[in-house]
């Protein structure tokens, strides 16, 4: 059986990746969400082992500091550390299952490494429109938009190290976008719209 796709999906906080993925995933098959471990708390709605892994700061630095390293990537954002299973990952890929990362663009680069995912970056379609999106969610004070906005403007900066870039203006279109490069990626590797291998025989 053929490896799996990694593909790593990132945006600023509030860019609409979590969405869009979301329905993708719901209408496309073969697709696993990676839970990443994380010592920030729970939001409202959010689930241990559905949305992440909520561990204490002790936790995750003993997995991290495990040899070989117990993650396949991790970084510190917002004050909260964030880390991908590379078991896990690497299990799912092995069996021929194709693995979405959401990680931020420290985690992408890290990755990049020691492997070869498709990586695929959704950004706003401006920094006015992405503040309102974070004031809308009603979830942080003024210091973490403030931070999170600030952020964006770096995480912007590296958007030509992506395979792909995606403008959620329409979230419609957006979904599509995402939807169409899985895809691609998949007939690029000899698999169909599904992920199964094709076999052709002439």
């Amino acid at each position: 059986m053929s490896s799996g796709i990694l593909l790593v999906l990132s945006a600023p906080s509030g860019g609409g990746k979590t969405t869009i993925l979301k329905r993708v995933m719901a209408d496309l098959p073969g697709l696993v969400f990676s839970v990443s471990h994380t010592t920030r708390k729970p939001r409202p709605g959010e689930e241990d082992g559905r949305d992440y892994y909520f561990v204490s700061r002790r936790e995750f630095e003993s997995i991290r500091d495990r040899q070989p390293s117990g993650f396949l990537e991790w970084a510190e954002v917002h004050g909260n550390l964030y880390g991908t299973s590379r078991a896990a990952v690497e299990q799912r890929l092995g069996a021929g299952r194709d693995v979405v990362l959401d990680i931020d663009v420290q985690g992408a680069a890290q990755i990049r490494k020691s492997a070869d995912p498709v990586a695929v970056f959704i950004a706003p379609p401006s920094l006015a429109e992405l503040e309102a999106r974070l004031r809308g969610r009603g979830t942080e004070d003024e210091q973490t938009i403030a931070l999170r906005l600030e952020n964006a403007k770096q995480e912007l900066r590296v958007v030509d190290s992506y395979d792909y870039l995606i403008v959620n203006d329409r979230l419609a279109e957006a979904v599509e976008s995402l939807r169409s490069i899985i895809i691609a990626e998949r007939c690029r590797r000899r698999r169909a719209v599904d992920g199964a291998p094709v076999r052709v025989d002439f």
